[in-house]
Parts: structure tokens; sequence; C-alpha cells
């Protein structure tokens, strides 16, 4: 593991005055560009290569638009963690923002126990959304005290309605959730997935069975700040997904006569904005501030800047109660959230995950603090 005195040693010896904002190219890396730029900081993109238009022509900085000032191309993203593209980061002055993309195409003993550039949040948390890592996002949640569908080990007690989360055959990044109400339900769903190879028996055996939670499904997108010790809520969204979203738009007939064909699939492809009532505000504040503790006395450091709790807002006898299902250890890939109205019933205006991100790590360079939020 890599120790936090290398990292404050490499910050010790950058220009400040010159510092770059770096990031892996997808997820939300436009996001950050923008923000980074709009306070001053040059961005650097690293792109795989067959994948880089996007910041080498479309948004690339030129004649007074754009905001990607320069790209690194690499043949495939977990290249970042080669010594040269390190040492040219490093050249930089780099500050890295990590995102999904990044723990995903890389593997999380390089980015621990390899990648000598700073990472802007915390460094060791993010595999801890995996589900099948000691102490990870349950154990976390459990900590917190923040209510979780329940979860069955053994399928043969299922007796709801649940969703399974098994990680794909062919993309171990997405899931082939699929839902049903009991073993035998069960035990014909998968055995589809197996004949299908669209799953394999050792990652079914690995998957995560859920109770279901039916209610309005809202990702709740904070920031916290150790300079300030400050929860910030940035914004609220929730997920599209493909094929799912194609088929609820169906009337309930097709639908049944579609999934004759076509199972559901529930692939992230993006995300819309919504609101909450200002009634749900202080619960909402108050499932974040838990999270926040419990990371800080499992892990030390804690969270440090974007992460978000996603779940749903269910209903019962009267009385509404927010379910998390899921958790983000880092900037979500949400830059929608910009247009909801929570941080700008804070600051005045709206402000981007991007912008936030950049405004802190301002801060910290006029208090001398990079190394309380670089890792």
């Amino acid at each position: 593991m890599i120790a936090q005195k290398q990292i404050s040693k490499i910050l010790e010896a950058y220009d400040k005055k010159n510092l770059t904002i770096g990031v892996l190219g997808g997820h939300s890396a436009l996001d950050v560009c923008r923000g980074a730029h709009s306070h001053g900081f040059k961005t650097l993109v690293v792109a795989q290569k067959g994948r880089e238009k996007t910041y080498t022509k479309y948004f690339k900085r030129r004649e007074g638009i754009g905001f990607v000032d320069d790209v690194i191309i690499v043949n495939k993203f977990s290249d970042i963690t080669k010594k040269e593209v390190q040492e040219e980061l490093r050249k930089r002055n780099t500050i890295f923002v990590h995102n999904r993309y990044f723990w995903v195409y890389c593997n999380f003993k390089d980015v621990e126990n390899k990648f000598l550039v700073p990472i802007y949040g915390t460094r060791n948390m993010v595999k801890l959304e995996e589900r099948d890592v000691p102490k990870n996002q349950y154990y976390l949640l459990e900590k917190a005290g923040i209510r979780t569908p329940k979860l069955f080990k053994d399928p043969k007690k299922i007796d709801r309605l649940v969703i399974v989360k098994v990680a794909e055959a062919k993309r171990g990044y997405e899931r082939a959730f699929f839902l049903c109400s009991s073993y035998k339900d069960y035990k014909e769903k998968s055995d589809e997935l197996l004949n299908k190879q669209i799953i394999t028996k050792a990652d079914l055996n690995k998957a995560v069975i859920e109770e279901y939670a039916i209610g309005a499904q809202v990702n709740f997108n904070f920031f916290y700040s150790p300079l300030t010790n400050e929860l910030e809520l940035m914004g609220t969204d929730a997920r599209r997904q493909t094929n799912l979203d194609g088929l609820l738009r169906l009337p309930a007939a097709e639908q049944m006569e579609v999934l004759k064909y076509v199972r559901p699939k529930y692939i992230e492809t993006g995300h819309f904005n919504v609101t909450v009532k200002e009634s749900l505000l202080e619960k909402i504040f108050d499932l974040g501030g838990k999270f926040v503790a419990a990371c800080k006395k499992e892990h030390h450091v804690g969270i440090i800047g974007p992460f978000a709790l996603q779940g749903a807002v269910v209903a019962e006898e009267g009385k509404e109660d927010i379910v998390i299902f899921d958790v983000s250890m880092r900037i979500p890939g949400s830059p929608g959230t910009l247009f909801t109205p929570y941080s700008g019933y804070l600051y005045g205006f709206s402000i981007s995950y991007g912008e936030r991100i950049v405004i802190e790590i301002r801060k910290a360079v006029e208090e001398g603090k990079l190394d309380t939020i670089c890792t």
C-alpha cells in the first residue's frame, strides 16, 4: 500500500501555482475538466486509443471554447499505471480525480500499491463498492445504522420479491440483475442465464440476493469536506437503464408479449434529474452524516469529497422511509446533478461536482492542506 507520506512528499515537490487536474477519459471526465478550467486549472485527460475523439476533437480547448487542454493517449485504460505515464502526470503537477472508469479498468492493487500520483479522494475505499470484498459497502451501511434491503445468503430461503445482482460473464463490471420471488423462480431464471452463458456458475455463487425495495428510486449525491467538516447535498437523480427503460415505456399487454422473447437488462446508460420533497431533506442529510461518521471510524481518513447513497423512498403505513441499496465512493457519473436545486440553495447558484471538487482543491492549496484531501 502506498504510504501517505509518499504522496505528501510528491505534493511538496509540486508547483502549486501550476497544478493540472487529471482524469481518465470517461464517466465524468468532462464535468471535472469544465470545473477545473472555470477555476484556472489546466486539464489533462488520459484517453484510450479508439475512444479519444471526445477529448482530442469535440471538447478540446480551442479559440475560447472547450475545456480539455491536453490528452495522453494509451493503448488501454490500465496503461495509466505504467511508470512512464505516472512520470508524465507528476511532471505536470497532476492531481488525479478518480472515477468509476479508473477502478473498473485498472487493477485495484495497482492503484493502491503502484500509482504514485496524488489522488483527490480516499484511495483505499473505492474497492468497498464491490460486493465480494471484506467490510464492503454493506458492512459500512450496517455500521452507520442505515436501513438496507434484507439480504438472503441462501436462495432456498427466498420468501419475497428479491433482486439478484450477479456479474455478467463478458463484462464483469456490469451486473445481470434478475427478479424472482421463490427458490423455484430463482432456479429457472438463473439456469436460463447460465445456459445462455450470460453469467457463470462462479459469479452466481458470489451474487448478492436482496429484497427488492418498491419505491421511488433516488440517488442522493453528497460532498463531504474534511477542510470544513461539512456535508453538502450536491443533487438528486435516478438511473436510466437499457433495455429496462424501453420495456417500461410499453403498455402492459405489449410488455408481456416482448418479454416472451427478450429479458430485461439493467445496463446503466445515463441519468435523469429528480427532486425530493423538502420535508425529506433532514432525513437525507442524516443518512449522509451517519455514513461519513461510519467511514471515518472504520477507515480513519474516511470519505473525502463526493459520494452517493443510492436507494428508494418507500411508503409504509402512511410514512415515508429511505432504503439504501448501493453506494458510490467517488464522483458519481451524473453531471446532471448540476440542474437540481440543492447546491443552488447553499451557494446561490448551482455548481457541478467538477466545480465543487476544484473549489476544494483551491482551498486546500491556499491553506497548505493538499495532503488532507489527496491520498
